[in-house]
């Protein structure tokens, strides 16, 4: 055998020297680790199904195409097919294809003898790397996966999805299965497999479930530490995506949104104000309720247990913005107008603007609320903010909203229906929603009454999350004006000889 044909068998022979010595890429331990015991399952024909978590942004697609790269080398030689799934076709899907197809260019061993037979197949020889969206109604019937099966990101894919159109795919060969991704609610299709894998594992004892959380991958990426360090300053250790993302902890799918810890930390640190303090920061957040209709003497239609158009006058903290890279949020003050025509409340909102002087007013702009904040964007046009809630929207706005009380920066300091305010609280519930956005419902339910038989709304909550919105802004401390002197240079030159 040449020389050159011995070191290709040498560099093809592992899973590491195929990525380090043919690619140029060093795999991580908390990499190499499940790659191998994937191998084996292949090799051995054991037809086990591995479950990879790993920590957000540490490498798990890299692991991934360098892995299916190695095994359509291997297996260059037979037919056999390889099946990847992602959430979505645009962009997970397209970014997939990206990745693997660096790897077979940049890789000694395959830039040569790969090629595309389609927009989502690529091939070395015999073996086919099939690459599917996952999204539920994506047409993937007929791909076999009967090498392996792939389901990346399985956090987002429905578990139903799996079972219908993905499992089948490994029938014929009883073929390794990988369910990968990151950590998310209880109810989805990874935290479904790993349950079962760890069960398996208690069979047999062999080693199914691969999961890694920051604090591993940091011990051999020390920016990566440093980075979800940040993080956590920055959302809370406990916020949800912190939790699921960095930490590998599942958090409950439908679960009450403001827990005892979290209600502890919006305490209030300082008494309500009456009125402003001079020299402190004001902003107006409000949540605008639709006129009622008995007012506009619509018979039949009035209702006065809707909820309420209710204004957050909030003191802006910017003390410790050096250290927490954001302000600090005190509410000071609550008022709420019910059943009132806009007109009314758009008065009474400027009377309290004269006094109070925000420098930014967000208001909920949706719908009725879209003529409130006409007439004041009229009268304050450069510190009025609109907000308009749609799904994603309102779920960006929860999440922020956690953020904010997750690293204390959030204070309920009034003392007006506090009983009311935290009655909405503890009756506000979160759902998130399986897929790869993210969605997070929140809210008070509909129809839920407190102890006293009165309706539960979270108009109050509502306006408290809009200093999410304010926190989107660029805050600094102003800085005194300093009126530098320019030297004299004819005095320079004369001094100078």
């Amino acid at each position: 055998m040449s020389t050159l044909a011995q070191t290709i068998r040498n560099i093809a022979k592992t899973f590491d020297r195929f990525t380090s010595k043919g690619g140029g890429i060093k795999m991580r331990p908390y990499q190499l680790e499940p790659a191998e015991a994937i191998i084996n399952s292949i090799i051995n024909k054991s037809g086990l199904t591995f479950v990879i978590i790993i920590s957000r942004q540490a490498g798990k697609d890299e692991l991934l195409v360098n892995l299916i790269a190695y095994l359509m080398n291997l297996f260059a030689h037979r037919e056999v097919g390889i099946v990847v799934a992602n959430p979505t076709y645009k962009p997970q899907t397209l970014n997939f294809i990206v990745r693997l197809e660096n790897r077979l260019k940049a890789n000694l061993l395959t830039q040569s003898f790969w090629k595309k037979r389609s927009d989502y197949m690529r091939m070395i020889g015999k073996a086919v790397t099939s690459l599917l969206s996952g999204d539920k109604d994506a047409n993937v019937v007929g791909a076999v996966a009967s090498l392996l099966l792939v389901i990346n990101e399985a956090q987002d894919i429905t578990p139903a999805k799996y079972d219908k159109d993905f499992a089948p795919m490994v029938a014929s060969t009883n073929a390794t299965r990988i369910i990968v991704g990151t950590q998310w609610t209880t109810n989805t299709l990874l935290a479904r497999e790993e349950d079962a894998a760890r069960t398996a594992e208690k069979v047999d004892g062999i080693q199914r479930v691969f999961l890694y959380t920051s604090e591993d991958v940091r011990k051999v990426n020390e920016p990566y530490g440093t980075f979800v360090d940040g993080e956590v300053r920055k959302l809370g250790r406990q916020h949800p995506l912190v939790k699921t993302q960095y930490f590998c902890e599942r958090i409950d799918a439908i679960a009450g949104m403001f827990n005892a810890r979290r209600l502890a930390l919006m305490q209030g640190d300082q008494p309500e104000q009456s009125g402003p303090i001079p020299g402190h920061i004001y902003c107006f957040l409000i949540d605008v309720a639709g006129q009622d209709e008995g007012v506009l003497e619509l018979a039949g239609m009035s209702n006065p247990g809707r909820d309420k158009t209710t204004l957050d006058i909030v003191d802006v903290d910017l003390s410790f913005l050096d250290v927490l890279q954001a302000p600090t949020y005190r509410a000071v003050q609550r008022m709420e107008w019910q059943g009132q025509n806009h007109v009314d409340i758009f008065g009474a909102l400027v009377s309290l603007a004269d006094n109070w002087n925000p420098l930014y007013i967000v208001i909920d702009a949706t719908g009725a609320g879209e003529g409130l904040w006409g007439m004041l964007t009229r009268q304050y046009p450069n510190r009025t903010i609109p907000f308009k809630f749609t799904a994603q929207s309102k779920s960006e706005l929860g999440y922020g909203f956690i953020a904010i009380i997750e690293s204390g920066r959030f204070h309920d300091c009034t003392q007006t229906d506090a009983e009311r305010v935290r009655e909405q609280y503890e009756n506000c519930q979160s759902e998130i929603l399986i897929g790869p956005t993210k969605t997070m419902r929140w809210g008070v339910k509909d129809g839920t009454r407190g102890a006293g038989g009165l309706l539960i709304h979270d108009d109050y909550i509502t306006a408290d999350a809009l200093t999410a919105a304010l926190d989107k802004l660029e805050w600094y401390v102003p800085a005194e004006n300093a009126i530098i002197q320019q030297p004299d240079v004819i005095e320079e030159m004369n001094n100078a000889y």
